[in-house]
């Protein structure tokens, strides 16, 4: 269905606006134009994706609910088959290798994307459903009744009020909107990274050579270490032709160690085990974008009176360390949000407690049964003893595991780790609190 009146009138009704075109709001708008709903799509970029930057991997089994067969259209660079864990310190890498030909053929289990690409094709998929796009428009506040109930948003066109029965905030990681709505408490920097990208173009067999790959197979490798003293981490993920680098980096850390971004970027692409993979390519696109990175702590309240709040505008990114995942929660939170908000437009009750739906839906699915079970996972990876001192631990264990020191006899694996163990500074206490931590996260 078409909205009834156009942005610039100044009494434009439609059943729901949604604030953002990003993963999470065209999926929102999709399932309530199929719904019968009118609705609009607000995006303050020229295009959907414009605006957005994130590191590239895509986890889009959820899109099966939405747009079966997806992967026969959906604009995909390489499917990622091989999944790589790595350990790096100044002059060692190590590295837990796996790959699954399983994950190159239907239904996929992860696809490395362009985001305006994503988002474009998203947002295209919600047209076609009925939903009506506006681009370049920026949604600067919310409206409300005399009850306080919101009743749509304020925009950055002249008389550019839109009126609706219920708002979607898909508005990202700053959301201004849930903020205005007092949805979110006290907002702690520590709570955020910043991630920081660089795309680096190569040719495709060059690209195939190196990470020992063909056709459309991908490789997502995760890093530990290789932050120049930042807590945070690093990546690199295959795209067609081109790769995909960079650094997630806590923003408190960030700010004491004094460094750019771009020259922990540098260090990272000069560390030997990760400056054979990059030699010779061409920068094409620097990015950042701040990342929620604390999970489950720091959720916001997920409705209020008229308003849902979906994707990274409700902290929905997990950063656990093996899992590093955010389009797919947001797209679902997204699906979530619209089936709640349907069911409230149907029962003529838009408040907190006529949307009540979404929070249910949330809990009884991944969305939050992950974050749950996750929610110690950030902090721990995210610790001093994880980035700063397990690694040399680890990488020194492996590499005498592998040193022959004749005429020195080799020394027993338990030795080599408590010896290893002192020589970082690790206690047995930390050790087991933080093994306890990780079986509880990961077990």
């Amino acid at each position: 269905m078409t909205a009834s009146a156009e942005p610039g009138s100044t009494t434009p009704s439609v059943d729901a606006i949604v604030v953002g075109a990003g993963p999470a709001g065209s999926a929102a708008a999709t399932v309530l134009a199929r719904k019968g709903h009118s609705v609009i799509l607000l995006e303050r970029g020229s295009f959907p994706g414009s605006k957005n930057m994130y590191g590239g991997v895509v986890y889009p089994r959820i899109l099966d609910q939405l747009h079966p067969e997806w992967w026969n259209e959906a604009p995909i660079q390489r499917w990622i088959t091989r999944r790589s864990t790595m350990v790096l310190t100044e002059s060692q890498a190590l590295t837990v290798d796996f790959r699954s030909a399983n994950w190159g053929k239907p239904p996929y289990n992860g696809a490395t994307a362009y985001r305006p690409d994503w988002d474009h094709w998203l947002a295209g998929k919600a047209e076609a459903d009925g939903a009506q796009l506006v681009c370049s428009t920026t949604a600067t506040g919310l409206l409300r009744d005399r009850t306080g109930q919101i009743i749509g948003v304020t925009t950055d066109r002249p008389d550019g009020d839109l009126h609706a029965k219920v708002v979607i905030a898909c508005d990202g990681v700053n959301s201004f909107l849930a903020k205005e709505a007092g949805l979110y408490g006290e907002v702690d920097a520590a709570n955020y990274t910043v991630g920081v990208k660089e795309t680096i173009a190569l040719p495709k067999h060059v690209i195939d050579e190196r990470f020992g790959v063909r056709d459309r197979d991908g490789v997502d490798i995760e890093i530990l270490g290789g932050t120049s003293g930042v807590n945070g981490g690093g990546f690199v993920y295959t795209n067609f032709d081109t790769l995909a680098v960079g650094v997630v980096l806590k923003l408190p850390k960030l700010a004491a160690q004094q460094l750019r971004p771009e020259e922990i970027i540098a260090n990272l692409k000069a560390h030997p085990g990760i400056a054979p993979f990059v030699e010779g390519g061409e920068i094409k696109e620097y990015s950042a974008h701040v990342i929620p990175e604390a999970g489950l702590s720091m959720m916001p309240k997920m409705t209020g009176d008229g308003m849902l709040v979906a994707g990274d505008a409700a902290a929905m990114c997990l950063a656990a360390g093996i899992w590093l995942e955010g389009v797919n929660f947001a797209m679902a939170s997204g699906l979530y949000a619209a089936e709640a908000a349907a069911e409230a437009l149907a029962a003529d009750d838009t408040s907190a407690i006529g949307l009540a739906g979404y929070e249910r839906r949330l809990a009884d699915t991944f969305v939050l049964r992950d974050h749950r079970k996750l929610r110690r996972a950030p902090a721990l990876v995210l610790s001093d003893r994880v980035q700063h001192l397990y690694p040399d631990m680890i990488a020194n264990t492996v590499e005498r595991m592998f040193r022959v020191d004749n005429p020195m006899p080799k020394p027993g694996l338990r030795r080599i780790l408590n010896e290893e163990r002192k020589r970082a500074g690790v206690k047995l206490k930390d050790l087991a609190a933080d093994a306890l931590d990780g079986l509880r996260s990961f077990g």
